[in-house]
């Protein structure tokens, strides 16, 4: 069952992103920051409940696209984690789904993300470069670079995406060089 993340649900997500990257601090702390962050468009957080227990979850939350007629406040699509144990079940697609129909909803023109093109291109989501958007930063690879034109999209609605900043406080933008 999707849901709405409820605050109950906070340490159950944090453990899902914890477990989902492997990683305890920055992916977790990325999520409670979004939280609180003051946005345009207040973000949509669902969870993937399986038998009273919170497996999956996924964030949409505010960013804005520098258009050439003004700004345009849109959405991204960051992070999406599942449970090892329940990977390859289709509840990532699942939250996917029922993101975009939100976003959709709320009449959100555009969903960006970084991911991988084979995962998200067969869910939505199209490489954004081809189709007049800029990257927000050279570390994210061309092809991770992704957008979902929904309804509201309007054809004048190209530009660089900028992501809000807790993405960059927590150095959350695109791949890092591995330290030697």
């Amino acid at each position: 069952m999707i849901r709405q993340e409820t605050a109950e649900d906070h340490r159950a997500v944090r453990e899902v992103h914890a477990r989902a990257f492997g990683d305890t601090e920055r992916v977790p702390a990325l999520v409670e920051a979004l939280r609180r962050a003051e946005a345009a468009v207040p973000p949509l957080s669902f969870v993937a409940d399986v038998d009273g227990r919170v497996v999956g979850h996924v964030l949409l939350s505010a960013a804005r696209l520098d258009a050439p007629r003004r700004i345009v406040d849109v959405m991204t699509l960051s992070p999406l984690g599942v449970l090892p144990e329940f990977q390859g079940r289709g509840i990532g697609t699942r939250l996917i789904a029922h993101a975009l129909e939100a976003a959709e909803a709320r009449g959100v023109p555009l969903v960006f993300l970084e991911g991988s093109p084979h995962y998200y291109g067969s869910r939505g989501f199209a490489h954004a470069t081809p189709l007049g958007f800029r990257s927000p930063s050279l570390r994210i690879p061309e092809p991770a670079f992704q957008v979902a034109r929904l309804s509201a999209h309007e054809p004048w609605m190209t530009g660089t995406f900028v992501y809000s900043e807790p993405f960059w406080a927590l150095d959350c933008v695109g791949l890092r060089t591995p330290e030697d």
